[in-house]
């Protein structure tokens, strides 16, 4: 439910996901229910090899991904997915192709949803919860009138103030933004 809120809901913000990363452990099991409900909804679908065999077995038809399309921001019901053989893998990969706006990891295991959480580089990063929620007005802020990925974001007179960053972290427990 979560991977599909936050691609489906509105995909055209900043906060819908753009690229489904899945361990390898899983794959098998998760991705063939998770292509056709992408596909029910009108979701277009890029996939790597592994994702792209795993759909021909369960006679789903996706478009093979190109290195492009791990860097666009789609703003579309479109996605690019891919398999990963590690938690390690998924943050290199993630580290390099995200926008660093909204991240997040959907996992049991503690030990790993830390790791994920303090080695991703995003303005906020999320544990079993929808990216959806990236949103000022959600994180009690009022009415959002912009958004930055920069770590610094201050021009003139730079004091303490305008050098404080921040990086949300926000856990859940299946939470979707409907």
């Amino acid at each position: 439910d979560i991977a599909y809120d936050a691609k489906v809901q509105y995909c055209a913000v900043c906060n819908a996901m753009e690229c489904l990363v899945v361990n390898e452990n899983i794959a098998d099991k998760f991705l063939p229910s998770m292509l056709k409900r992408y596909q029910a909804a009108g979701v277009k679908i890029f996939g790597d090899e592994r994702t792209l065999a795993i759909a021909e077995k369960n006679n789903l038809e996706i478009e093979r991904a190109k290195q492009e399309h791990y860097d666009t921001e789609f703003l579309d019901l479109i996605i690019a997915v891919k398999v990963v053989d590690s938690l390690q893998e998924a943050i290199d990969f993630i580290n390099l192709h995200s926008t660093k706006h909204s991240e997040a990891i959907i996992s049991k295991n503690q030990k790993k949803i830390k790791e994920f959480m303090d080695n991703i580089d995003a303005s906020a990063v999320f544990a079993n919860t929808s990216t959806r929620f990236n949103d000022g007005f959600e994180f009690g802020l009022g009415a959002e009138i912009g958004i930055s990925t920069d770590k610094l974001h201050a021009r003139g007179p730079v004091g303490l103030r305008e050098l404080t960053t921040y990086k949300y972290l926000v856990f859940g427990d299946g939470q979707v933004r409907n």
